[in-house]
């Protein structure tokens, strides 16, 4: 019986340069472009279109150096911040015994959670430089972000990580580094690998593709809210409360489909996840923002 699901095996390096023999420098590389790191850079990319679009679209106190100063802050804080968070909340080793962890960002391992707090603090330090009010950046930022969340799961899914839980629906699929070790590829013959695939014993481990539930989620279907929200707002923070309202309860509900992560497992209730605890703060604050009072945005 052949296998009923797909191998999700892409090479995760886009391209790679080198070596290069430079004067007075020596040998540089080979340097290897992966996919993950060209999804970051086209959701900035779209930031910055979007973000253009806005100006020119809808009034705002933004102007395009602005725009362009708050990606640089705003990127800052999102590599600083997921990296921090992902060694804070999901790495088994303490930073104290490890001070460099943060900084070897080539490593891999990225947080959402700390980028979303990392991105907070460059808005705290965007809102003293020119001092617009808080709401004035989230809500225009807001609309901004969902398209790179969106870009960035897809990176998640052509590295085939972030796997979902076991199950036998039609449109799961088989990740091969979640695999048993003694079944992974680099551990068998091509040969081997190829005939436990194709006489269907493989089928027992297909996985839900939980990164393409993110990305639809919590990156096209909260784009296509949060836009929709920048367009009909009449209150300022409700932008701002529409993103993390509908982030939150994306994330929320995809981590019950998501594999919780080996080293943690489920930390509560025998169904939370890491995912879980972090995502609860997103959606209260959502709601704290969405029903308390607010100015409304001025048209003229």
């Amino acid at each position: 019986m052949a296998s009923s699901f797909p191998v999700i095996d892409f090479d995760p390096v886009f391209l790679t340069l080198g070596p290069v023999d430079l004067p007075l420098v020596g040998t540089l590389g080979p340097l290897s472009i992966h996919w993950y790191g060209i999804t970051y850079l086209i959701g900035f990319i779209f930031y910055y279109v979007l973000g253009h679009y806005r100006l020119k679209h809808y009034p705002s106190s933004w102007n395009s150096e602005q725009l362009s100063d708050f990606l640089f802050y705003g990127a800052i804080g999102i590599i600083a911040g997921g990296r921090l968070g992902w060694v804070l909340f999901y790495n088994d080793v303490s930073i104290f015994s490890d001070p460099t962890l943060p900084f070897r960002v080539w490593e891999g391992g990225m947080s959402f959670h700390g980028g979303l707090a990392g991105v907070l603090l460059a808005m705290v330090y965007f809102k003293k430089k020119t001092r617009k009010t808080f709401y004035e950046i989230s809500d225009f930022v807001a609309p901004l972000v969902p398209t790179g969340i969106l870009a960035v799961r897809l990176g998640n899914f052509l590295n085939g990580e972030l796997w979902g839980r076991l199950t036998q629906h039609p449109w799961a699929m088989i990740f091969p580094d979640s695999l048993p070790t003694q079944l992974q590829p680099q551990n068998l013959s091509a040969e081997a690998w190829q005939l436990l695939y194709n006489e269907g014993q493989l089928d027992v481990f297909a996985r839900h593709p939980s990164t393409l539930y993110e990305a639809f989620g919590e990156g096209l279907v909260t784009f296509v809210l949060v836009w929709i929200a920048a367009h009909y707002a009449k209150r300022r923070g409700t932008v701002s409360a529409v993103f993390l309202l509908s982030y939150g309860c994306a994330r929320f509900v995809v981590e019950f489909f998501r594999e919780p992560d080996a080293n943690r497992g489920f930390i509560a209730f025998d169904w939370m996840t890491m995912g879980h605890l972090l995502t609860l703060p997103i959606i209260g604050f959502g709601l704290w923002i969405l029903f308390r009072p607010r100015p409304l945005i001025k048209t003229s």
